[in-house]
């Protein structure tokens, strides 16, 4: 059903995660192309919103700021398995593994790497703060329009 709480959730999650994705895209130096890469990730971001964030909206804000940091931890998790997954399938392709369970397990492999790349203090400031944001906009959300 759709509420205002959820689209709330929503919107702030794309708009937190378009902005942490233009700045990911700094950490990744070698990099020049990143093509829709931010646009998918608001995409995702939506999602998690939406899913995760708005359902939950309205039990309160200690509430409303874990759930929104398990969106964010979400959000991060589901950008990391869509292109870990597209890079193995990309080397795949390739044929760069040797069989289906070496190109499962290089999946995770490659989900690390890019989660190394991730380990930033101002990635993760900026996560945090969008979903304290997110956080509050959907509780007032949740408050005045039920």
């Amino acid at each position: 059903m759709c509420t205002a709480a959820r689209l709330i959730a929503a919107l702030c999650m794309a708009g937190a995660a378009y902005f942490t994705s233009e700045y990911a895209k700094g950490l990744f130096d070698e990099v020049q192309n990143f093509g829709v890469f931010s646009y998918i990730n608001t995409a995702i971001g939506f999602l998690c919103g939406w899913i995760i964030i708005g359902p939950r909206a309205g039990r309160g804000m200690s509430a409303a700021i874990s759930h929104c940091i398990t969106g964010a931890a979400a959000l991060v998790f589901w950008c990391l398995m869509l292109y870990s997954l597209k890079q193995m399938w990309d080397l795949a392709l390739r044929r760069r593994y040797d069989g289906a369970m070496e190109a499962a397990a290089g999946v995770f492999e490659i989900a690390i790497v890019y989660g190394e790349r991730l380990l930033n203090t101002g990635f993760f400031m900026m996560l945090i703060i969008g979903a304290l944001v997110t956080a509050v906009l959907s509780e007032t959300a949740s408050r005045h329009w039920r």
